[in-house]
């Protein structure tokens, strides 16, 4: 073989590698989300982000062979991060509605929530109703405020509205409120995490079953299959059972969620 035809395999080989090399490199995604929402996601002591929902991403996440990088992001611009590109994706206990699906497309759902309503230990209620009168910590513009917006009228003085979950259940244990409403999985876990409190729960009737996705842009078909392919992979393979029991417990059931076979 010539000196020119062995360059140019030479040659050829590198590209070969190089791009072999390029193709192995798995994507990273930036991840938005709120770290103040125990126990989906939150600071432990080393100040990692930790939780559920980080648990369950990176499972989604090795199912798909990509990398993900979790970013504390606050609450109040979490929607605009993905939408101006700051954020790939957004993850944190967010409610699917059909205000939030005008700006971002959601996954399937992957967690069954409702609301709680937490009360001081000497108050049992049954409804959102026998709370008129009571003073009640929500987080604004949760869906907690909007039960308890329409339940007593927006404008409200018994509704204390906070920044963030921890701030509302701090005001309950302090007895600053009679009452809190938030998303079960926070509000349960709390309870289980703070016995001593002796918090009653108790859950409105009228309180619709709501359902939690995982957001990216809009019309970002291609990651929004990713993370959906996954999902059904990890539920299939029992990743997201074992998940679901490291955070809520080996006794609570995981519920069945609405996602086509």
């Amino acid at each position: 073989m010539s000196i020119k035809k062995l360059l140019m395999a030479a040659a050829c080989a590198a590209t070969m590698i190089s791009g072999t090399a390029a193709a192995a490199e798995p994507v990273e995604y930036t991840v938005g989300t709120g770290a103040t929402y125990r126990p989906f996601e939150f600071q432990n002591p080393d100040k990692e982000i930790v939780g559920f929902d980080v648990d369950l991403m990176k499972e989604i996440a090795k199912a798909q062979g990509f990398k993900v990088k979790f970013v504390n992001t606050l609450w109040g611009v979490i929607f605009e991060s993905v939408r101006n590109g700051d954020r790939d994706i957004i993850m944190s206990g967010i409610t699917i509605t059909p205000a939030r699906q005008e700006s971002v497309d959601f996954s399937y759902p992957y967690f069954a929530a409702h609301q709680l309503i937490l009360t001081q230990k000497n108050l049992t209620v049954t409804s959102i109703n026998d709370l008129k009168g009571k003073s009640v910590a929500v987080v604004a513009n949760s869906a907690g405020d909007i039960v308890c917006s329409k339940a007593f009228g927006k404008a409200s003085r018994d509704i204390k509205r906070f920044d963030n979950t921890p701030l509302a259940l701090e005001e309950l244990s302090a007895g600053g409120v009679d009452a809190a409403v938030g998303d079960v999985g926070v509000f349960a876990y709390y309870s289980m995490q703070n016995p001593d409190k002796a918090f009653n729960q108790a859950r409105d009737p009228n309180f619709e079953d709501q359902y939690f996705g995982i957001a990216v842009r809009k019309g970002n078909t291609k990651l929004l299959n990713e993370i959906n392919e996954g999902l059904k992979k990890v539920i299939k393979s029992g990743a997201y059972a074992k998940v679901y029991a490291k955070w809520f417990g080996e006794k609570t059931p995981v519920p069945k969620l609405p996602i086509p076979e």
